[in-house]
């Protein structure tokens, strides 16, 4: 980070020949030296340009105007104003607050100039970087011998072997430094909560509006598991989303809980819709528990918040309805709710303690920020035992933790803060609000088919769109009014073949052709389902990545209409089978697979598939017993009914348990089966389009097997 901007020339010598001489001065020093054209080019460059770490101008002709610009900005850069004799001054109180330095022009005052300006740039990277994060870099700089683990030795054994110098080469020598052993005491104790890492909690929890703050090295998988420990102990009974990570599914494994099942909406595209308010009353909560073997009233509850398909719910109504001691918001795919106005009101943290409440929000860093993966933070807000709470973070928490991974968490609070944080989640939602528009364009503009858009039909505005009863667009009927909204930034995308009402037209294009057409364009899908695609606009998408995108689809609607043959258009494939696609074009393989999905009525049996819950034979911890103990054998999945499944079954997508452990599908809930059924059936007749079952093994004869309970000898 050594970028100076500096205005001018000036065009007179008193002015100009001091700032030439400070120009060589911090040449001398390793800083680049750059000349906007004019305020709106040093703005511009500003905003596109992080490394910049200064600003030098002219007072008489820029003065506050500009520093007011540029603070919006980013209000933590260093700005240097020269002064004459004759220069007047009218700067509030306020205004000095911004970081602003004064200097008088003056020949051969260029040195120690330069030496100021270094300092101050230094004491601007020291404010900006997190306090872990500058344990760390300092660490690093001073280059210590160290007798302890890891072994690799900051990367030097690596060094000794003619592979690992390919690996150190390719990571670099600060990724290996960086990678240190808890016995460097200076940076203090993941576990223990001291040091820079106790720092760098309570900066991270500052900054997302916390009162603690965890940070968790093996994602959010782990995350919801060190809640849910804490917050229900055996024996005790929770409320939880249907609609839930895997991850809850095997804390219902290791903890003896009995669970109930919050029902959420679904539409006809498969999109994962919220829980209807009326789950969250307490008449609705007391008839499930007399409903449920065992099940006394909840201690805890755990909300998907946003879905994956990137709806937000009204969080505050959810925190003041629902009559639990604890909720927990698990926000994986949202860690940024805190940072943008149209978020308000739709994130755990939002908002102050409730009394008689503590609220948990886990969140995937990595997911959406700028964090190396298995990044993820836990979040409360509420009266809690840290001691116990603790006992279950260390539970589930390695005792040599990567110091990169959570350096990089700390790195992206640092992100988020300020005017630059608010300007990068900005841009996201006005980046996918700037490619709604697009894809809506050309849609207008298509003298035949082009894609679509899940959305309201007006998007003028930045604004998270309400699922309001009285519209149709997103096809879930009679939703509750102030209760769910869309995020702007999660972007689903629609394929010709059916309507939100789930009414199948003649001709469609399964959404799983434009995926893999993409895919072999390096374009990779978030999640695709019958007539659907959803895209995350996160901060990392800039303009390049999103008209790469465009540029896809467009590309994929000429070689569809031009019915190519799939050897040309999907090369991948058409290497599945080549036999099977030899001769076979991409409409001919469209209509085929959309044959199909109409004979099944996918939207009717997607709806009733999750209508209707399986019966809960045992709770997924006493299955899991069973399993343990041995006392399980394999079946085919057409076979399930009647027997009771030992593992989660979950298709991707829609990437929801259908099945959990200790379910049996029954006559009632036969949809279920036949849903999955349903999706085998496409990759038997079609290679290459084969559904990920999880929870079923695909033999190399083409048949799902499940583990199921053995049933009762006779």
């Amino acid at each position: 980070m050594n970028i100076i901007a500096i205005m001018g020339p000036t065009g007179v010598y008193y002015k100009d020949e001091p700032i030439r001489e400070l120009h060589a001065a911090l040449a001398a020093m390793g800083f680049q030296l750059v000349y906007p054209k004019n305020s709106g080019d040093l703005l511009k460059l500003v905003e596109a340009n992080a490394r910049i770490c200064g600003v030098i101008f002219d007072w008489d002709d820029y003065s506050l105007e500009l520093c007011s610009e540029i603070n919006d900005l980013n209000e933590y850069l260093p700005l240097y104003a020269f002064i004459n004799t004759h220069s007047t001054f009218d700067v509030s109180l306020h205004e000095m607050r911004m970081v602003l330095y004064f200097f008088e022009y003056g020949l051969n005052a260029a040195d120690d100039i330069a030496q100021r300006i270094q300092q101050y740039t230094a004491e601007y990277i020291d404010t900006i970087t997190p306090p872990l994060t500058k344990a760390l870099f300092n660490y690093v700089r001073e280059g210590k011998y160290t007798f302890c683990t890891p072994g690799h030795m900051a990367g030097t054994a690596f060094q000794k072997s003619p592979v690992g110098c390919l690996f150190y080469d390719f990571f670099g020598a600060n990724t290996l430094k960086a990678d240190i052993s808890i016995s460097v005491t200076e940076l203090g104790s993941l576990l223990d909560h001291t040091g820079p890492h106790l720092e760098a909690e309570e900066y991270i929890a500052r900054t997302f509006n916390a009162e603690q703050s965890y940070l968790v090295t093996n994602g959010t998988s782990t995350a919801n598991k060190i809640v849910g420990m804490y917050s229900a102990p055996a024996g005790s009974t929770v409320l939880i989303d249907r609609n839930c990570h895997k991850s809850l599914c095997h804390l219902l494994m290791m903890s003896d809980i009995v669970p109930i099942y919050l029902r959420p909406l679904r539409n006809a595209y498969g999109i994962l819709g919220g829980i209807p308010q009326r789950e969250f009353t307490r008449e609705s909560i007391a008839a499930r528990v007399q409903e449920t073997p065992n099940a006394t009233w909840p201690v805890h509850a755990v909300i998907t918040n946003s879905t994956y398909d990137g709806l937000l719910y009204n969080t505050d109504y959810i925190k003041q309805t629902l009559e639990v001691p604890s909720i927990h918001f698990d926000s994986a795919w949202v860690p940024y709710t805190n940072f943008h106005p149209i978020y308000d009101g739709k994130s755990g943290m939002s908002g102050e303690r409730v009394p008689g409440k503590v609220i948990y929000e886990t969140q995937s860093t990595h997911k959406l920020l700028a964090a190396f993966s298995q990044a993820s933070m836990i979040h409360i807000k509420g009266d809690y035992d840290e001691s116990t709470f603790n006992e279950a973070y260390m539970m589930h928490t390695t005792t040599s933790p990567h110091y990169g991974i959570v350096a990089s968490m700390e790195t992206a609070a640092a992100m988020l803060r300020g005017n630059p944080g608010r300007r990068l989640i900005n841009r996201s939602v006005e980046r996918a609000l700037h490619f709604r528009r697009e894809v809506q364009r050309l849609r207008e503009e298509s003298d035949s088919w082009f894609f679509d858009i899940w959305q309201p039909e007006e998007i003028d505005e930045a604004q998270c769109w309400p699922l309001d009863p009285d519209d149709n667009w997103h096809g879930f009927g009679q939703t509750d009014r102030d209760h769910m909204y869309l995020d702007p930034i999660k972007v689903t995308i629609l394929t010709p073949g059916m309507n939100e009402l789930g009414a199948l037209e003649e001709e469609g294009i399964p959404a799983a052709l434009v995926a893999k057409y993409l895919d072999e364009r390096g374009i990779v899908v978030e999640k695709t389902g019958p007539y659907n695609l959803l895209f995350l606009f996160s901060i990392g998408i800039d303009k390049t990545k999103a008209m790469s995108l465009l540029r896809g689809l467009t590309d994929f609607k000429r070689a569809y209409d031009l019915n190519l043959r799939v050897k040309n258009m999907l090369p991948d494939l058409y290497a599945e089978d080549p036999d099977f696609y030899r001769n076979m074009r991409i409409q001919d393989l469209a209509a085929g697979i959309h044959r199909l999905i109409c004979q099944h009525d996918l939207p009717r049996l997607m709806q009733r598939a999750f209508d209707v819950l399986p019966e809960m034979k045992l709770t997924p911890h006493q299955m899991f017993q069973e399993q343990v103990r041995g006392n399980v054998e394999t079946c085919e999945l057409d076979q399930l009914v009647g027997k009771v499944a030992a593992n989660m079954i979950l298709p991707y997508p829609p990437g929801v348990p259908l099945v959990m452990p200790g379910e049996m599908i029954t006559e009632e809930s036969r949809a279920v089966l036949d849903f999955l059924l349903m999706l085998c059936s496409i990759g038997e007749r079609y290679p290459g389009f084969e559904t990920d079952i999880h929870g079923a093994k695909l033999t190399e004869e083409g048949r799902y097997l499940v583990k199921v309970l053995k049933a009762p000898q006779p």
